[in-house]
């Protein structure tokens, strides 16, 4: 796009698919930015947490940054010339990172973000250490440049995340994820409730790329800067593809300026 329409991506897919052909149709579609759901190297499967040899196995499975998974994305983004957010287990001593990798549309990683909250409460996640803080960056855009920052799953359900991304100037906030966003048996779709009060609160644009069924139930969703939903999926695998006008969030963002205000926030 290149009427100051971000058009955003998401890829609500399963693990193993094929990461050139998601990014190239994603591509064909006129995306700048295409986002994969959480840890999608190894699609956040389980292991048995009674299992030693299970957890040894599913740690040893971790990939570093320079590893030929993330190349493929790097390579993917540069040939077709958009932005992806790339996520993975991220190696690291003396425990793995659920990890989000920003990559620009020539193939440069310009934002490495680990995990805030994690689910320490069960398996995978209790094997993996927690990050320790919030980037935003200045991603060059068909659109433009626009200040990009990114959540984790959980990590948008706590306010300090968010809190961090508003001190730093953020305009639209990607989201790896991975869990019931639509039906969960005890609180339906009070997640995407959540969503879209998250951005009606700090005035950011937030995408949000889910798995689909079977693993979890899709409804991949990107919501305004008044947390009016602008695109979201069903349940099935899809991409799904929608736009942000920068010019009018960043008129919003002037206008209720008291929303962002670091007093109050």
């Amino acid at each position: 796009m290149t009427d100051g329409l971000l058009r955003i991506a998401l890829a609500q897919v399963s693990a193993g698919g094929d990461i050139e052909a998601i990014i190239g149709r994603a591509a064909g579609e006129g995306a700048d930015i295409v986002v994969f759901p959480e840890m999608y190297s190894n699609g956040y499967t389980p292991f048995d947490p009674a299992s030693q040899a299970d957890r040894a196995a599913w740690i040893d499975a971790a990939k570093p940054l320079d590893s030929g998974f993330v190349d493929r994305f790097r390579s993917a983004a540069h040939r077709h010339g958009v932005a992806v957010v790339a996520t993975l287990l991220e190696r690291a001593t003396p425990k793995p990172f659920n990890a989000a990798l920003l990559i620009d549309a020539v193939g440069d990683i310009v934002l490495h973000q680990r995990k805030r909250h994690i689910c320490f409460f069960g398996a995978p996640e209790e094997a993996c250490a927690a990050g320790d803080r919030s980037a935003v960056v200045r991603l060059s855009t068909k659109a433009g440049k626009v200040s990009v920052g990114i959540m984790i799953c959980m990590d948008r359900e706590y306010s300090d995340v968010a809190d961090d991304l508003v001190r730093q100037g953020a305009e639209v906030v990607l989201v790896p994820n991975s869990c019931l966003l639509h039906d969960e048996p005890e609180i339906g779709d009070v997640r995407l409730c959540g969503i879209r009060a998250t951005a009606f609160e700090t005035v950011m644009a937030i995408a949000v790329a889910n798995y689909p069924i079977p693993k979890d139930d899709g409804h991949s969703v990107i919501v305004g800067p008044l947390g009016r939903i602008v695109a979201m999926g069903g349940a099935a695998p899809d991409l799904i593809v929608g736009d942000i006008d920068l010019e009018a969030l960043r008129r919003l963002q002037k206008s209720e300026w008291f929303r962002r205000a670091a007093p109050y926030r």
